[in-house]
């Protein structure tokens, strides 16, 4: 009784004092509340991400940002729906790949060397060497070109080389579970191309009307971009990435052998690996927006419709647009070419190391996968050579596509034939619906291949 008192008595003297205090104490409590929940289910978000995070952030190589800015340069907003419907092709082709990693506790190659003819797989792995090898050289190039930008001072060659040494270093002698963190946040680079386009004052409401309804006028130019745009993003380097990637975080919980990596799988690690690869995915086609809207609104408006390159693109931007989206488009080139080149090297050497039987895999050390780090190590050099040779890179990088264009297909349908197995998938094998839109989107990298064809002769 006395401290109730003692209570009313104070509330008496100074209600306006005692009303106040407890004012501010609920509102710190309810802020409080949700920030925690918040705080936490993001960290819980965060670490569920992984390999389809770094694959997806890996599709917007300064090779693919060049394709972006050239299509934005060239057609204005005309190709913006492209981000929002490509988003669901990648990201179910992707998930097919990681599943098959997960379940099967095997790479790609592997499984393919295990259920289909093992002439198909050399013929698709070579051929994919030579067009990562190809990809590397001009993302190399295109680095060096970004870094000159931001100081003209730097040599182009030395700043090649140091480029080259820097990502062979980081992939040779990082141990996996830090370098696959050093990717997972390098990913996050790619978000300097949305903050380049926020700042270059675009009109939003014209963008967002050409954001999802499609228009294609099927001209020449325009089909050409489109198959550009496709083979672009849905690259035969990224099904082996994913699927090994997925078979190395396995390996990093403790499961070093592939039967205890092929065992039952709950519902929630095919639920986690689901969320990762469309979150992967969905940062790379909003990349892919952010800069089509960019060169579309700032370019294309100024007759600026001619762009062979990255880093053409962002000097052609810093007259109209300003400095920071300039300095903003160059570190984006060198920050996503640091997390695209080392899943280039690392996917070829993983399709060649798993169908010759190589031990194969980022967690081992040198000395326990020679091989392995050989075919990186050569496909890093042969990139680097590209530089010094007076090899075009632009018709480099035509053919690689044109490589590609060839290759994709045919992992593609391998990829839904097993996926669909239930022998090999068990309860994960593909729903219907997933199976038929598999084979829609062979048919359209199919179609993209030949129509390729058509314009490279």
């Amino acid at each position: 009784m006395p401290k109730q008192k003692d209570f009313f008595q104070k509330s008496a003297e100074a209600p306006a004092e005692l009303l106040d205090r407890t004012v501010v104490a609920t509102q710190k409590v309810n802020a409080a509340l949700p920030t925690g929940k918040i705080v936490k289910r993001t960290g819980s978000y965060w670490h569920m991400l992984g390999p389809g995070l770094t694959t997806g952030a890996s599709d917007d190589d300064p090779s693919g940002i060049a394709t972006y800015s050239q299509t934005g340069a060239q057609f204005g907003y005309h190709f913006l729906w492209l981000a929002a419907w490509m988003l669901p092709f990648a990201a179910v082709v992707q998930e097919m790949c990681a599943r098959i990693g997960l379940v099967t506790g095997r790479g790609l190659a592997n499984n393919i060397r295990v259920y289909f003819s093992r002439r198909v797989l050399y013929v698709c792995a070579l051929l994919l060497f030579i067009a990562n090898a190809v990809n590397i050289g001009a993302d190399l190039g295109a680095m060096a070109k970004a870094t000159q930008l931001l100081n003209p001072r730097f040599d182009f060659g030395w700043t090649v080389v140091g480029f080259s040494a820097l990502s062979l270093g980081l992939q040779i002698f990082t141990p996996y579970a830090r370098y696959a963190r050093y990717l997972k946040w390098l990913a996050m680079v790619l978000l300097s191309y949305v903050f380049s386009a926020l700042l270059a004052h675009l009109d939003w409401h014209t963008i967002l009307s050409h954001a999802i309804i499609p228009s294609l006028h099927f001209h020449k130019q325009e089909l050409v971009i489109l198959c550009a745009i496709l083979g672009t993003t849905i690259s035969p380097y990224l099904f082996f990435w994913q699927t090994s990637q997925e078979v190395e975080e396995q390996i990093l919980l403790g499961k070093v052998t592939q039967h205890e990596r092929h065992t039952a799988k709950a519902p929630a690690d095919i639920k986690n690996m689901r969320v990762d690869v469309w979150s992967g995915m969905f940062l790379s086609e909003i990349v892919m927006f952010f800069i089509i809207a960019a060169c579309g609104g700032v370019l294309f408006v100024h007759g600026i419709t001619d762009i062979q390159s990255s880093s053409q693109a962002a000097e052609a931007l810093r007259p109209f647009a300003g400095n920071a989206t300039y300095f903003l488009f160059a570190i984006g080139i060198i920050g996503t070419g640091l997390l695209a080149i080392p899943v280039l090297a690392g996917s070829s050497s993983y399709a060649l190391s798993e169908s010759f039987r190589w031990r194969s895999g980022l967690y081992r050390p040198l000395k326990q996968a020679h091989a392995f780090y050989g075919v990186i190590i050569i496909s890093m050099l042969v990139g680097l050579a590209m530089n010094f040779l007076g090899i075009d890179p632009i018709k480099a990088l035509i053919y690689a596509a044109f490589v590609n264009g060839l290759v994709a297909p045919i992992i593609l349908a391998l990829i839904i034939v097993m996926s669909s197995n239930h022998k090999i998938m068990g309860r994960w094998a593909n729903k219907r619906f997933t199976t038929y839109f598999g084979w829609f989107i062979t048919l359209c990298m199919a179609a993209a291949g030949v129509g390729g064809l058509v314009t490279l002769f």
